[in-house]
């Protein structure tokens, strides 16, 4: 949660450290400066019914079934795409969670679903939330905003960043996910994503970093701040 983020303790209690021409943060990018960051936002949808014994299920009112309508539009979900300063951003909502029922013969009568947008940095938080809030409209269910951190614009034309582009070959684009580069954004210092190893791995089973790659963005990173 944004509430808990290392960043934000060093930001409050010891600024002199974020003191900075620019910032490089070492995500798995494959070795490509991916710019900016999507912003995410967390939301909990509440539904709530009648608990029941489920051999007489008529007596009761299913709070998990009332969530089929959130499903169906997410199914149905288009996520937006967009080009800013010659990244491509695409959105996503998923649902991510959900829990309900207190025994495996009892009809529901509460249920959560928590759901992530992970939207382009062109969108504010306050954006974002009506957004989300407009998928949802007209399906009776509760919606509380659990936790959320902005987005950042690419800032490539900032000196610091384009002879990190320059240094790395030239290659960039947007960064699908979030990363601290919102914070520093947020301060006015501009930064980029920048590592060795394969993002579309990420949280898999068979994620790895290859060794080729940890040995070439050494050698970028070690041009670029002896220049």
């Amino acid at each position: 949660a944004a509430t808990y983020n290392g960043l934000g303790r060093i930001e409050r209690e010891i600024p002199q450290w974020l003191a900075a021409d620019v910032a490089i943060l070492g995500e798995p990018t494959a070795g490509f400066i991916e710019a900016g960051c999507q912003g995410t936002m967390r939301v909990r949808l509440t539904a709530s019914g009648t608990r029941a014994h489920s051999a007489r299920s008529w007596l009761g009112d299913n709070a998990i079934h009332k969530f089929g309508g959130a499903l169906e539009r997410l199914s149905s979900y288009q996520p937006r795409s967009v080009d800013i300063d010659g990244c491509g951003y695409r959105e996503g909502l998923s649902a991510v969670r959900i829990s309900g029922g207190v025994a495996g013969n009892v009809v529901p009568d509460e249920a959560e679903m928590d759901v992530n947008f992970r939207f382009a940095p062109d969108r504010s938080e306050v954006q974002a939330e009506a957004h989300v809030r407009e998928v949802f409209d007209g399906l009776g269910l509760g919606f509380e905003v659990t936790d959320s951190s902005p987005g950042a614009l690419p800032g490539l034309a900032n000196p610091s960043a384009a002879a990190l582009i320059e240094a790395a070959g030239g290659q960039f684009r947007a960064k699908y996910g979030w990363t601290d580069v919102s914070r520093f954004s947020a301060l006015g210092i501009p930064a980029v994503n920048y590592g060795p190893g394969d993002p579309n791995l990420a949280h898999k089973r068979d994620e790895h970093v290859p060794v080729q790659q940890i040995t070439d963005v050494a050698a970028v990173l070690r041009k670029y701040l002896s220049a």
